[in-house]
């Protein structure tokens, strides 16, 4: 089940939320579907498909009574707000016109684009257009995913990989990639490369630990402290225990025993 669910779609409803929330009725249900992907497709092809790129990630629409909120996940925001806001409002307006709905559109920044997995297939999809060594790159993406704090990552890229005349499938895998567990945080994404010897396919996946769980490790690797033992009979061990872990007062006592002795040679 792992090698044929899509990890996103797995996981909706359960540890992941939808990314169209809204409800309607049985009449007007296809014509709220059709608008969602226009808007999905025209953002897509607005910030993702020409320069300079917004590297928008994720689109997410929530219908009220009124009015459609549109909430854009981008690694760039100030490509997609633009100067002083020009380009939300200009975006607000174009979609208003595609559906014909009052539009208001937010930018939340995606503050590790190395963990995002539709971003990583996406510009390995760039460097595979520019006829970049597709094992290099994909070695280059799986490090760096795994320095910004993934547990797991794995890119397959599928097709006529360098050229060859016969397509074929290669795998670069780092840690561990928990298909089948649904507490398992796993980012997944496809992407295409259009090169002149034809379509290369990337997938994506990118393991973060489990939900709620993503940065624990790293918190309890900084507050852990190794103690120093030191190895003596059971009175003196104690003592050079306390030494070794306050030199400060150790110094206090060394330093306070001889003012004592002068000013019992000054009273006698």
């Amino acid at each position: 089940m792992g090698q044929k669910v899509s990890p996103i779609g797995f996981r909706t409803g359960i540890t992941l939320d939808w990314q169209s929330t809204w409800f309607a009725p049985k009449a007007n249900y296809g014509d709220f579907l059709v608008e969602d992907q226009k808007i999905r497709q025209y953002v897509d092809r607005r910030f993702n498909r020409s320069v300079p790129k917004g590297a928008v990630a994720k689109t997410q629409i929530i219908r009220t009574r009124n009015e459609v909120k549109v909430t854009l996940h981008s690694a760039r925001p100030g490509v997609v707000i633009g100067p002083r806001g020009g380009e939300v409002d200009k975006l607000r307006e174009e979609l208003e016109d595609i559906t014909g709905h009052k539009i208001s559109v937010n930018v939340i920044e995606i503050k590790e684009p190395d963990l995002n997995a539709t971003l990583v297939a996406e510009a390995i999809a760039e460097q595979l257009s520019k006829r970049a060594s597709f094992r290099r790159t994909m070695k280059q993406f799986c490090e760096a995913a795994i320095n910004a704090g993934a547990k797991g990552v794995k890119i397959i890229s599928s097709g006529r990989l360098a050229g060859a005349e016969m397509a074929r499938k290669e795998t670069q895998k780092l840690g561990s990639i928990p298909l089948h567990t649904l507490d398992a945080n796993v980012d997944y994404a496809v992407a295409t490369s259009r090169t002149t010897y034809g379509a290369i396919g990337i997938k994506v996946w990118i393991y973060k630990g489990k939900f709620g769980e993503e940065n624990e490790p790293d918190y309890n690797r900084r507050r852990r402290r190794p103690q120093r033992r030191v190895a003596s009979g059971p009175t003196q061990g104690r003592a050079d225990a306390v030494q070794s872990r306050n030199p400060r007062g150790a110094k206090k006592t060394e330093d306070a025993a001889p003012s004592k002795e002068t000013d019992n040679g000054g009273s006698n």
